[in-house]
């Protein structure tokens, strides 16, 4: 079957259309951000931002290859990600650009979030002070977790730090969305009682005063945020994406500073928890970052969501072999063979291996209009290699991304042709 590769295609949307779920744009932020501005300004609920922490590192991504290692979950191809290595200059111009543009986003009742650690965090909280206002910080929240290795020079650094400002005073917050168990380490300070209608409360004096909870009612979180564990490096949810944050973590700040509906930004999405803890609690979302995995990543967790993917296709030249076949009502398109350029990796891929996944669809006015896809997961580790395609009007197409965190796009020719 004839290819041609497409170069410069920028969009692809789901079938029917729609981008009403969200965005994703595959570019640097800075350079992003006045489209997203011009686009968006005002309209925003709420920001989380997970920037670099000037850590001076190289992190990567550990690409599964093939069947084998999607069942096992095991990646053994160490690829680059991104590079943590910026300057303090550099670093604190990134950074007013990104949240003076942040700020600009962000609805009168909007909020955002800053994930910093050690490193980042003074210089962090004086630029939001200085831009969104030192009486407008709300909260620094302490994320304190166990995983890691344990220091003998100093004590171990087992927290993160996660900043939160309002953008004005009529912002919109809902603690009673976020609702967690009552730990034992409150009941173990605590009488126990047992009421006249069974319902079991604990009680403790203080000030003169007593207080009592009962054990059914619900608890908030405070300010340190102890109960949600980083994930472990055999944690199923895990993407090989290296700074991967847990979706609980994300899911708490979505639903308590958001509705249904509500659009909500992340400007360093990496590997897309916020996306994906938007899109499952109903609220819109928005995205950007510039690395190809990330973009990877992201796909394969909101496959299901209508959003349009905003990103250039790769530089390259891979062989890619196909076959068609007519239906009446669909097409069979059959991914025969995918080869990588010589000299590009020094591994050799079986057949199939080096895709990581591949879609089917038209292009029309530039855009790719995905109609079936086949991603590879833990749950469904083969890659389909046949996927039906509606006949319909247009130019046929086809999109694939490797294991090397390119996409491609290519134009099908008519079944038939050579």
């Amino acid at each position: 079957m004839r290819l041609t590769q497409m170069n410069g295609i920028t969009e692809e949307i789901m079938s029917g259309g729609s981008s009403s779920e969200g965005e994703v744009y595959g570019t640097d932020v800075v350079k992003i951000l006045p489209e997203l501005i011009r686009r968006y300004a005002g309209k925003v609920q709420l920001i989380y931002l997970d920037p670099p922490f000037m850590t001076g590192e190289k992190f990567v991504m550990r690409v599964r290859v093939g069947e084998g290692e999607w069942r096992t979950g095991n990646g053994t191809l160490v690829r680059p990600a991104y590079d943590d290595d910026l300057g303090l200059e550099a670093y604190l111009r990134l950074m007013r650009e990104t949240l003076e543009g942040a700020k600009a986003l962000l609805s009168e009742t909007g909020v955002i979030y800053v994930h910093v650690d050690m490193r980042a965090y003074v210089h962090v909280r004086l630029l939001m002070d200085e831009i969104f206002g030192a009486n407008n910080l709300l909260n620094e929240i302490v994320w304190s977790y166990q995983t890691g290795g344990r220091a003998k020079r100093f004590f171990s650094r087992k927290h993160d730090t996660i900043l939160f400002y309002r953008k004005s005073k009529k912002y919109y917050f809902n603690i009673e969305a976020v609702p967690i168990s009552r730990t034992d380490t409150r009941r173990n300070h605590m009488k126990r009682h047992v009421d006249a209608d069974g319902r079991v409360y604990r009680s403790i004096r203080s000030g003169g005063k007593v207080y009592t909870y009962y054990d059914d009612d619900p608890a908030y979180p405070g300010d340190v945020w102890d109960d949600v564990s980083h994930l472990q490096q055999k944690d199923p949810t895990r993407t090989g994406y290296d700074t991967q944050k847990p979706l609980r973590l994300l899911e708490r700040i979505v639903l308590s500073s958001s509705r249904p509906g509500d659009l909500v930004c992340d400007l360093f999405a990496g590997s897309g928890t916020t996306l994906e803890a938007a899109w499952l609690n109903g609220r819109r979302f928005l995205g950007v970052d510039r690395s190809d995995y990330a973009l990877q990543t992201m796909r394969r967790r909101l496959d299901g969501a209508q959003c349009a993917w905003i990103a250039a296709s790769g530089a390259g030249s891979p062989a890619v072999s196909l076959d068609v076949e007519p239906g009446i009502a669909f097409f069979d398109v059959k991914l025969t063979g995918y080869s990588l350029e010589k000299g590009l990796c020094d591994r050799v891929f079986n057949e199939l291996d080096a895709v990581d996944n591949w879609a089917v669809g038209y292009f029309r006015d530039g855009v790719f209009v995905r109609q079936a896809a086949s991603f590879r997961t833990r749950t469904s580790p083969a890659l389909e290699t046949t996927l039906e395609l509606p006949v319909l009007g247009g130019q046929m197409g086809l999109r694939i991304e490797d294991v090397l965190g390119r996409r491609f796009y290519f134009g099908i020719g008519n079944p038939g042709e050579e």
